[in-house]
């Protein structure tokens, strides 16, 4: 278990491409062939279904430009499809805006505090624009700031906040009006360990309690720790989504092994996977350098010290993993860079 703790998993997907959640469950946020082209002919987000369930903890995952970020701009308001619906408790997002904001929570990538006001006057303003009243908005303002550790800054200046602070206030501002669901835009994104677990702490508590959570991040530890389900999605589609445990199970492999030779890896790699049953697949990354992917990760070093004497190389260090949600995330998307 990681350093933020387990969610127990649940999710099916249905082979046509509609990932759902479970029967059982109640739908909060729903896509429906979700498209978004821009005006330069580039298609971000291509024909996207998806459901998220109530008090799910959501997870979408994506290389840079793969279109997450248009796919959550899509569902909370802030970008308009060029195809298909979003819908939040049932209300078509597109069609009423306004009433579908009053169900969500925003924290984005950037500060969008108003450096105008004290921190409390950030969040009291906030209420007061969702129709509470002054003395409601006050005291849930206050309640929020205890909960999010930030009642001995209430009466400062968002500006002298540290980015830690500045994101718990960003957080406790998007869950001030009771949203239905929150969506996490990379909202630790630059933050020291120290702020991270933190600000996870809290969301987890918030997530306990029922909170809906939808979160976009490049961290895969926070994903696999947090999330009940996560959405791979490359080049505008999603290309995979299930429990982490699930994808992981994908994989085929029990453990996998990064193995660096003298002498040639590719001949390594051919006779590892020929002569080894516990080898699935083994791949030459470098003239010296060998991945394999193993049934199981028992004796395995004594075997590979044997392919290698007959292969003519000799294995110079060796170290063993077990798969990880970034392990599939490489596996389905690839290692190159993008930009």
């Amino acid at each position: 278990m990681g350093t933020i703790g387990r969610m127990t998993a649940q999710a099916t997907a249905e082979p046509t491409g509609c990932f759902v959640v479970p029967d059982d469950a109640e739908t909060v946020v729903e896509a429906r062939n979700l498209a978004k082209r821009f005006p330069t002919g580039v298609d971000a987000v291509r024909g996207i279904n998806l459901r998220i369930g109530r008090g799910e903890f959501f997870g979408l995952l994506g290389p840079n430009g793969a279109g997450k970020s248009t796919t959550v701009g899509m569902l909370t308001s802030m970008v308009t499809p060029t195809g298909g619906s979003a819908f939040i408790e049932g209300i078509d997002v597109a069609a009423h805006p306004a009433r579908a904001k009053a169900q969500l929570g925003v924290v984005p990538q950037t500060n969008t505090l108003d450096r105008s006001l004290t921190v409390l006057e950030n969040l009291v303003f906030h209420g007061r624009y969702f129709g509470m009243s002054k003395k409601v908005a006050r005291s849930e303002a206050q309640r929020l700031l205890a909960q999010f550790r930030l009642d001995e800054r209430a009466h400062a200046q968002v500006a002298a906040l540290s980015g830690g602070m500045a994101q718990r206030l960003m957080a406790a501002r998007a869950i001030m009006h009771r949203p239905s669901v929150l969506f996490l835009d990379e909202p630790t994104a630059g933050l020291d360990p120290q702020s991270r677990i933190a600000l996870w702490e809290i969301i987890q508590e918030l997530h306990s309690h029922g909170q809906t959570v939808v979160l976009t991040t490049h961290y895969m530890e926070e994903a696999e720790d947090l999330c009940e389900r996560v959405a791979i999605i490359d080049q505008g589609r999603i290309i995979a989504l299930d429990s982490p445990e699930a994808l992981k199970a994908s994989l085929g492999a029990a453990r996998f092994a990064a193995v660096s030779v003298s002498g040639q890896a590719a001949d390594f790699a051919a006779a590892a996977e020929r002569e080894l049953a516990v080898v699935l697949d083994a791949t030459a990354e470098s003239d010296t350098k060998v991945r394999l992917s193993l049934r199981s990760g028992t004796g395995v070093l004594a075997q590979l010290l044997g392919v290698a004497e007959t292969a003519g190389t000799t294995v110079t260090d060796y170290s063993i993993s077990e798969p990880t949600l970034e392990t599939v995330f490489i596996s389905l998307t690839g290692k190159e860079l993008r930009e």
